[in-house]
């Protein structure tokens, strides 16, 4: 997933965890360097193995995925 909203960071986050699903964010140093203007998008990561379940949590509750 890759946004440059904040709050849908922190919804997709949420969700992961509560589903036990391990999601590393990316992209926050340069985001906090360039004033947090929403230029850069963060990312959210998760394990391979993990994908299609992430997946299927985040698009069931209205979050675009990024394949």
């Amino acid at each position: 997933m890759r946004t440059t909203d904040p709050t849908q960071i922190a919804f997709a986050k949420a969700l992961l965890q509560g589903e036990g699903i391990d999601c590393f964010e990316l992209d926050v140093n340069i985001s906090i360097l360039e004033g947090s203007t929403g230029i850069f998008p963060r990312r959210i990561m998760v394990a391979e193995r993990d994908f299609w379940r992430a997946r299927a949590t985040l698009t069931d509750n209205g979050l675009p995925v990024d394949e």
